[in-house]
């Protein structure tokens, strides 16, 4: 993995995955005076991020108990800029927005993890053509979802370690649209085509199956994974992996902040044992619900005690490959996804990369157990649509990946981190009136603000009698406001001892799990999510504020039943 920018990226990876600290508590209790000074730079900047972020709401009052004392948009973002002059050098990014993704003026998407290839004008262009429109024998034509896709997924039923070796000898002979996304992909990815196979698959779930079905847990007999939250994709491994004999473990978190156990983890990964085969780490440089986020030094710790290592890179924002430790860092496996347009168009595919000198471990599984691996298929327009002059100009633009590329990591890094933290706080603020205990409306699982926090929160809303909204419901209830938020479940908690009576009082159980090796409960929290996305706006996260303030209305719920019953004549549950 090849860095550009080093300059660049050598700031983003100090403040951002790679963190120095986490150096120390890997490799040394004794840390050498230049780590020290680092850590004191690293502590004085977190200080002066939080005094900022802490200024950046008028300080009306220190909590805020009705939404109708929330102050306005305008003066609301007067402050945001003056606490964060950062911000007005990030003003490319509302250009982008404002010319390519103008269906966002009226819909705030804080659901998608993961990076756009296309943008919403470049869809728009293609379900029109203007030098048509001119003919006289044009109709227009209304196009369903299906016609609107700049490419259609075909399955084949191919095992992963063929489908690298076809890759290796039939490169040349590879469908032109296939060859130009692989390459396109690659380069963005910051990823070497003389290093490693890139395979396509029909989602994230599938590349995590395919890696599992393919994998040599005959030998290699150990699962390691770190997570702080149930991942459809992680599950299919860990289902995949036992069938073929694995012993699976898990990270801890720390409840309620869900810090990672470090010295637990670090026993696991120093398991006695053969050091040539311990297995697969899965890791995860930062959380997609929570914004915890991990230094990149475990894998390397991994490596060093005979791991094969899985990146798992699908919750990294766009351009996090170029940092400068994974641009050092080479993982045995990598795991990352794209969508098709953001907040139009989440379909699209994952992709499995896999290191060439690591390649020849793997089994040569049937192709029956792993369906997943695709071709992409150039979607055919009809005549009476396009020119083929405009449909090959289209097809051959990726301007989802090239805004990213044209921002660059420092300008998209610096946008998530404050946006990030001034909704933290902002959210932080809100607390039930008249409370007899003081009941705040939120709770946020994770990092509080942090200057190195990843850009998303998990939280859930309670009310004034200290009892949980189901998050579904404040799900569905921001669909109603044109805010798209995500739901998820937390799990992997570990409690203090003194605390320990919490686990019954705050974990939930989503039933048994009837495994023949596994008959327990699974315990967990289930949570909203709201994420930041690369044209993610102030106007945005204001937005999710005012919506989340109105929980503040002991009525809120009622209320909105009574809406929709005198609006629509009829009972919806919410």
């Amino acid at each position: 993995m090849n860095s550009p920018c080093i300059g660049e990226a050598s700031e983003a990876c100090f403040h951002g995955c790679c963190r120095a600290p986490s150096f120390v508590s890997l490799h040394s209790p004794k840390s050498p005076t230049s780590t020290s000074s680092t850590i004191t730079t690293a502590s004085t900047s977190q200080y002066h991020f939080t005094m900022a972020t802490l200024s950046s709401l008028p300080n009306i009052t220190p909590y805020f108990t009705n939404h109708e004392s929330l102050p306005g948009l305008r003066e609301s973002f007067s402050y945001f800029v003056k606490a964060f002059p950062l911000y007005s050098q990030t003003h490319q990014t509302d250009q982008i927005r404002s010319h390519e993704y103008q269906h966002l003026q009226s819909h705030v998407c804080l659901d998608y993890v993961g990076i756009g290839l296309f943008s919403y004008s470049q869809q728009q262009r293609r379900r029109f053509d203007p030098a048509m429109a001119s003919s006289s024998s044009y109709t227009p034509l209304l196009l369903d979802f299906h016609e609107s896709h700049f490419f259609d997924i075909c399955y084949k039923a191919v095992s992963l370690k063929s489908q690298m070796v076809f890759n290796r000898a039939m490169m040349s002979q590879e469908p032109e649209l296939e060859l130009k996304l692989r390459k396109r992909i690659m380069a963005f990815m910051n990823v070497s085509e003389d290093d490693y196979f890139m395979v396509f698959t029909s989602n994230q779930s599938s590349a995590f199956k395919l890696l599992a079905d393919s994998y040599p847990f005959q030998s290699n007999r150990n699962l390691l994974t770190v997570y702080d939250y149930k991942s459809e994709g992680v599950e299919a491994m860990v289902e995949s992996s036992k069938k073929r004999g694995a012993r699976v473990n898990s990270a801890e978190f720390s409840w309620p902040h869900m810090k990672l156990q470090s010295k637990k983890l670090r026993k696991m990964v120093l398991m006695r044992g053969n050091k040539n085969n311990k297995g697969l780490f899965v890791f995860p440089l930062q959380s997609r619900m929570t914004g915890s986020r991990y230094s990149y030094l475990w894998m390397s710790l991994a490596r060093e005690n005979g791991w094969h290592v899985l990146l798992d890179a699908c919750a990294l924002g766009p351009k996090d490959m170029e940092t400068l430790g994974l641009s050092l860092f080479q993982p045995d496996f990598l795991i990352c996804s794209f969508f098709k347009v953001f907040g139009e168009n989440p379909s699209g595919f994952g992709c499995l990369f896999v290191k060439k000198t690591t390649s020849s471990i793997l089994d040569d599984s049937t192709p029956a157990s792993t369906i997943g691996i695709v071709s992409l298929v150039q979607n055919p327009l009809r005549k009476d649509e396009f020119s083929e002059s405009k449909k090959s100009e289209i097809d051959d633009e990726c301007r989802g990946l090239d805004h990213a590329d044209s921002l660059g990591l420092v300008l998209i890094s610096t946008r998530a981190r404050i946006l990030i933290n001034w909704v933290v706080n902002a959210l932080s603020r809100l607390k039930h009136p008249n409370s007899e205990n003081g009941h705040s409306l939120i709770r946020i699982y994770g990092p509080k603000i942090g200057y190195d926090r990843g850009p998303s929160v998990a939280f859930n809303l309670f009310d004034w009698k200290g009892e949980k909204v189901d998050p579904a419901l404040v799900q569905k209830l921001a669909d109603r406001n044109n805010i798209s938020l995500s739901c998820g479940f937390l799990q992997n908690f570990w409690f203090e001892d003194k605390i320990e009576e919490e686990r019954e009082l705050r974990l939930e159980k989503t039933g048994f799990v009837n495994k023949e090796s596994d008959k327990r409960e699974r315990c967990g929290i289930c949570v909203v999510m709201a994420s930041i996305g690369l044209i993610t706006n102030f106007d945005d996260i204001y937005r999710l504020w005012g919506f989340v303030s109105r929980f503040l209305d002991a009525d809120y719920v009622e209320k909105e039943r009574w809406r929709y019953l005198a609006l629509n004549q009829t009972t919806i549950e919410v």
